[in-house]
């Protein structure tokens, strides 16, 4: 399924006019019976202002869609429009846009402001304006003190700074990030996130940011697009894609979900569509269950130490399982290859369409 032009934004971002509209977007590579479509016709709308990702697994063609709108591939149909221009057919410098990369693409031989300084100069804006514009634009990512050193004086994250420093001081109408958080270790990426979010904040530019991580993009994002093998699966919040995902795809790869075949629905809640149930709200229970809730008998096979909680997998039978978050405490009782019941709330199943579910999830 592809995009209906939603409105909705995250709970910290305002819609405002389009800055992208894609339009049956398609990108084929190859020919005869070599050819393999990576963009398979994707309508897409994002707003000005907004922080949204393009996520998905290798190969679903999100990062291909960037590099359409950046200009560095060409559609094999469709349109792209900035800011209500058509530029399907404009090259990448007559675009308002910028990219960041995963691996900087900063000049080693050149300090960090003549860095940040470098596309000005090709615009052949004075120095003193280009050295202004430079120095302002490193107060904004925090490294206002940090000028005159080289790029490899600086840690991942700084060096990361760098180069947004650099994609912005131009000003551009949307900047595009290519997995730019890919190359840096947990805690720095997490730290990233953050700084990422607070830097578009300030500068108010669309950010279009492409990643595998669901956790990045849930975390960072007013919206979200789910790619899977060059199609948007669906379009929203994060919390509308978490809390009711729209494909049984999206359920299993966005977090971690239980996929209840249809047949199964059918004889534990009356209902045979396939459904979506977070590990987070089944619990295990020892008492009779009320009737607002479904209960369903089975055998522990396995528990995973998460900290705080704990994963225990339950067999159902006829090689079907179900994964329970538990707090660790709350294991009395539970033992590997022992019986357990299990309980979740009508409410917290959602009905999917049963989609290709090759890259996540669990059924």
């Amino acid at each position: 399924m592809t995009d209906s032009v939603d409105t909705s934004s995250g709970d910290d971002g305002i819609r405002g006019a389009d800055a992208i509209q894609l339009v049956g977007l398609r990108k084929t590579f190859g020919a005869g019976e070599h050819r393999v479509t990576a963009v398979d016709g994707v309508d897409l709308t994002i707003g000005q202002g907004e922080f949204f990702s393009l996520l998905g697994p290798s190969g679903s063609g999100k990062t291909t869609v960037l590099r359409m709108i950046a200009g560095f591939e060409s559609p094999t149909g469709g349109a792209i429009l900035l800011d209500g221009v058509d530029v399907t057919s404009a090259p990448a410098y007559d675009r308002d846009v910028n990219t960041v990369f995963q691996d900087y693409a900063l000049f080693p031989h050149m300090s960090v402001l003549h860095n940040v300084e470098y596309g000005l100069r090709v615009k052949r804006v004075g120095r003193a304006e280009r050295r202004r514009r430079a120095e302002e634009m490193l107060e904004k990512v925090r490294l206002g003190d940090f000028g005159h050193r080289k790029p490899h004086q600086l840690s991942g994250g700084q060096r990361q700074r760098v180069a947004l420093a650099r994609a912005l001081v131009n000003h551009p109408k949307v900047l595009l990030l290519d997995e730019p958080l890919g190359a840096l270790d947990l805690k720095l990426r997490e730290e990233m996130q953050v700084e990422l979010k607070a830097i578009q904040r300030d500068v108010g530019i669309t950010f279009v940011f492409v990643t595998h991580d669901q956790g990045e993009a849930l975390s960072m994002s007013n919206r979200i697009a789910v790619f899977n093998h060059g199609r948007i699966e669906q379009v929203g919040t994060p919390r509308d894609i978490y809390d009711n995902p729209a494909t049984s795809f999206v359920a299993g790869f966005v977090g971690t979900s239980n996929i209840i075949p249809a047949d199964l629905s059918g004889r534990l809640m009356g209902i045979e569509a396939v459904h979506s149930v977070r590990p987070e709200r089944i619990r295990i229970v020892h008492e009779a269950t009320a009737d607002t809730e479904v209960s369903v008998d089975g055998t522990v096979s396995d528990v995973q130490y998460l900290g705080a909680d704990c994963r225990v997998r339950v067999d159902l039978g006829d090689g079907r399982h179900l994964l329970a978050n538990v707090p660790s405490d709350g294991l009395v009782g539970v033992a590997i290859g022992g019986p357990v019941r299990l309980a979740w709330s009508r409410y917290a199943a959602y009905t999917v369409a049963d989609t290709d579910t090759s890259e996540g999830g669990d059924q």
